[in-house]
């Protein structure tokens, strides 16, 4: 079978030797490494604080987003909390740990903070067991952290009801994996001719076509690609999160490694899309970066007048809401009810604070009456 009429790309006979259009690519890749430069010239200048708290949003982000898009919700404050124990970061109050988010996080930090270290079956392995802590979701440990063997039939994504079922994707056999993964690997840990973000999108396209999981390949792939981007950006820091922009873009996401799947090894379609992805997530790092400026000038600037040191947690907790752009209107029933408090003790909160200056009071009247940070000077 030739490479311009196979099935799936991994069945082409030159596979897999990856092509793609450099002209093509050469617009994306050099206003995405513009973006990431500007981003990085922004952080050089905050201190280490800062910058450890951009870095704990980002990798927030990561691992909720990976989950969601594979239809996993994990609750945010408790993997914020799972990470800023990993991190040293202060966040206050931690949530308690859960075994599950344990394990997401684990991969996550592995992937990122060793990303220099070779990948390998053994570690690829323990990933996967990361993901699939025995005892959680009715699995045993022989579910986890090993290859898939086939028996009940090829590797397919599949859609639709039982009867009327679509087939997205069918994946290498079995009895190909070692030698892929071996060929995977070699190539992961070797000295790549492509650009590093060339290499990123490749390695998550080469990881989702083997999949060689039965499940989790998608969180699997989306963590190598983090760790190849670790690696292009030469830092263990992460300052912006793929995997939540993907997710952003779920459905194109999918459409796109489906249509690459059944193309042939020319990936230039699914690599502008990756670094259109990538732009975009490194472009809402800098909104992050900005919402943490807005918030460190907001604490610096009452933590002169001694307010941090007279709040109460119901009043960090919701002028912490408000400076992380609080969606809906603040009144004394929503605060009431974030805080778990009666209406009157809500609203001596929030006339403590208007009192002092830091929030405003709208025009309208009675239970109309709604409130918002008062402008910090610049």
């Amino acid at each position: 079978m030739g490479s311009g009429d196979c099935g799936y790309i991994w069945q082409a006979c030159d596979w897999p030797r990856w092509r793609f259009d450099w002209e093509a690519l050469a617009r994306p890749l050099a206003e995405v490494s513009h973006a990431h430069g500007r981003l990085e010239g922004r952080l050089a200048d905050v201190g280490p604080a800062l910058r450890a708290q951009v870095s704990l949003e980002a990798l927030t982000a990561d691992v909720v987003g990976s989950s969601a898009i594979e239809g996993l919700v994990l609750d945010v404050d408790t993997v914020r909390s799972s990470l800023a124990r990993r991190l040293g970061v202060d966040i206050g109050a931690l949530a308690p740990p859960d075994r599950l988010v344990e394990g997401v996080v684990d991969l996550v930090l592995d992937a990122t903070e060793n990303a220099l270290s070779p990948l390998s079956r053994e570690r690829l392995l323990a990933w996967h067991a990361a993901l699939f802590p025995a005892g959680c979701g009715g699995r045993s440990r022989q579910q986890s952290g090993r290859w898939r063997d086939d028996a009940c039939g090829p590797m397919q994504v599949v859609s639709g009801p039982i009867g009327r079922r679509r087939v997205h994707f069918e994946a290498p056999p079995a009895h190909r994996l070692e030698t892929e993964i071996g060929s995977f690997l070699a190539w992961v840990n070797g000295a790549g001719r492509e650009p590093a973000l060339i290499q990123a999108g490749l390695g998550h396209l080469w990881f989702v076509t083997l999949h060689p999981f039965d499940e989790g390949n998608g969180r699997m792939a989306r963590a190598i690609g983090d760790l190849l981007l670790a690696r292009a950006d030469g830092s263990p820091q992460r300052f912006y999160s793929l995997s939540a922009q993907i997710q952003r873009e779920r459905n194109a996401y999918y459409e796109v490694l489906e249509h690459t799947q059944r193309r042939t090894l020319d990936v230039t379609a699914w690599l502008t899309w990756f670094l259109d992805a990538l732009h975009s997530a490194v472009d809402e790092a800098h909104a992050t970066l900005d919402t943490e400026l807005t918030k460190a000038r907001f604490w610096h600037h009452w933590a002169t007048r001694s307010l941090n040191l007279s709040l109460n947690p119901r009043q960090m907790t919701w002028l912490n809401k408000l400076l992380d752009g609080f969606e809906g209107t603040l009144t004394s029933s929503t605060w009431a009810t974030l805080a778990q408090c009666s209406r009157d003790t809500a609203l001596r909160d929030i006339n403590d604070l208007v009192a002092r200056g830091v929030l405003r009071r709208s025009n309208a009247g009675g239970r109309s009456t709604s409130y918002a940070l008062a402008e910090v000077p610049a």
